[in-house]
C-alpha cells in the first residue's frame, strides 16, 4: 500500500465512529458496531487510528450542522407556531385521550390546573425566540459556532429569569 493511500474503514469501523459520536462512551460504540474485544486495548487503537479519528471528526462535524438546523426550527416553531390546539385544550372540558396526542402543543411553556378548576397555559416567549433566531444568523455571518452561541444566550436569559422569580 501506498503511504498517501488511506486504508478504508470497514462497515464495524464505521459503524463504531456513529456510535461513538452518539454515545460518547468506547465500549457501548464497540459493543453496538458489533467488535469483538478487549475494550480497553482495542479503544485505545481504534482511538489512535488516523481514518477513524477523521471519521469520528467528519460525524461530529455533521452533528453539529443538524443540532444547528434543529434548534432553528425549534425557535421558528415558537416564534410563529399556531396557538390555536392549546386554545382548544383550554376551552375543552374531558378531552379525549387520541385527540390530545394529535393536538400540537409545542408553544407551551407551562400548564397549571389550580384547586379552583381553572386552567392555566403559559406560552413561550415569541420574541426570545425571534431574538435566538436573530442570534443564529448573526453567529453564521460572524462565523462562530451559532448553535452553541444560541445556546449559551439561551442559558443566560434563562438563568436572569430565575433570578428574578
Amino acid at each position: 500500500m501506498e503511504p498517501n493511500t488511506k486504508k478504508r474503514l470497514t462497515k464495524k469501523e464505521k459503524n463504531f465512529c456513529y456510535y461513538y459520536i452518539n454515545t460518547g462512551n468506547v465500549k457501548e460504540a464497540s459493543i453496538l458496531a458489533g467488535l469483538e474485544s478487549n475494550f480497553e486495548k482495542d479503544s485505545i487503537s481504534l482511538l489512535s487510528n488516523e481514518e477513524i479519528k477523521e471519521e469520528i471528526q467528519r460525524l461530529y462535524e455533521d452533528k453539529k450542522k443538524n443540532l444547528l438546523y434543529k434548534a432553528c426550527i425549534g425557535y421558528e416553531r415558537l416564534a410563529f407556531g399556531n396557538i390555536t390546539d392549546a386554545v382548544k385544550l383550554l376551552y375543552s372540558d374531558n378531552l379525549d385521550y387520541k385527540l390530545l396526542e394529535e393536538m400540537d402543543l409545542f408553544n407551551i411553556a407551562e400548564i397549571k390546573k389550580p384547586k379552583d378548576g381553572a386552567m392555566e397555559i403559559k406560552f413561550f416567549d415569541r420574541i426570545k425566540a425571534l431574538e435566538k433566531l436573530e442570534q443564529v444568523d448573526i453567529g453564521q455571518k460572524n462565523d462562530i459556532n451559532p448553535f452553541y452561541y444560541a445556546l449559551e444566550k439561551g442559558i443566560e436569559s434563562l438563568n436572569k429569569e430565575e433570578k428574578y422569580s
